[in-house]
């Protein structure tokens, strides 16, 4: 089973989101194993959970102390041998991208350490083998949003969450982007379905679909075509 722990401050940010779709399946199927961690559960008498930073400066900044009481706790309770990866969303992170899903999917176990305010003390770094990903170049308010967002990516790329059919020629996994999908009905308001999507020639309709793959990527995201052959391409 692969588990996931989330490390937070909002743990009910996670719960309806968990419980829904395709995650919330995987979980009820017992896929997945999800587990909450509140901060303030690991907090010492008259303890808190941020406090101001060093040097002075706006905002707060949430203390190593009890993020490293949380972490602790969860490695105490793994499996000896057990592959795992600590991620803190951080704006200041790589962005995470496909290649990321499927490294995180491959392992047993992932957490995520969800920062808030001003962020964490900068010592958990040096205390924890962590890795740090962004989701946009943009700032959000704390870690959940963006800890959801990489935990919905890898999921559905573990085994019998998602049909193997359905992740074969979709978006980065083959370095392009996915063709144009259309469903009934056939014409709407003047505009109607490509007729070789019709046809019933799968040749005709496979060959459509690759040069839609192309043409969309050059488009949206040419630098996804530098030198990538479509899966279907491929030697």
């Amino acid at each position: 089973m692969f588990s996931v722990d989330l490390v937070t401050l909002f743990p009910e940010l996670f719960a309806p989101f968990v419980g829904l779709s395709i995650l919330g399946r995987a979980v009820e199927g017992g896929l997945v194993d999800v587990r909450y961690h509140h901060l303030l559960d690991y907090l010492g008498s008259s303890e808190r959970a941020d406090d101001s930073p060093f040097g002075g400066g706006p905002g707060m900044v949430l203390r190593i102390e009890p993020i490293a009481r949380a972490l602790d706790a969860i490695v105490a309770g793994a499996a000896v041998g057990e592959r795992r990866l600590i991620i803190v969303p951080s704006a200041a992170g790589k962005p995470f991208d496909q290649s990321d899903a499927a490294r995180c999917a491959a392992l047993d176990r992932v957490v995520f350490v969800c920062g808030h305010y001003e962020g964490i003390d900068e010592r958990l770094g040096s205390l924890y083998d962590v890795q740090e990903y962004s989701l946009g170049d943009f700032v959000l308010t704390g870690g959940e949003i963006a800890a959801l967002a990489f935990l919905d990516a890898t999921v559905r790329l573990l085994p019998g969450v998602v049909s193997a059919a359905s992740l074969t020629d979709e978006s980065f996994t083959g370095g392009w982007l996915d063709y144009p999908s259309y469903t009934r009905p056939a014409a709407f308001r003047g505009i109607e379905v490509p007729a070789v999507l019709l046809s019933g020639d799968h040749s005709a309709i496979a060959k459509w679909r690759r040069e839609e793959s192309r043409r969309r990527t050059a488009r949206r995201r040419a630098d996804l075509l530098q030198g990538a052959l479509h899966p279907q391409e491929k030697p």
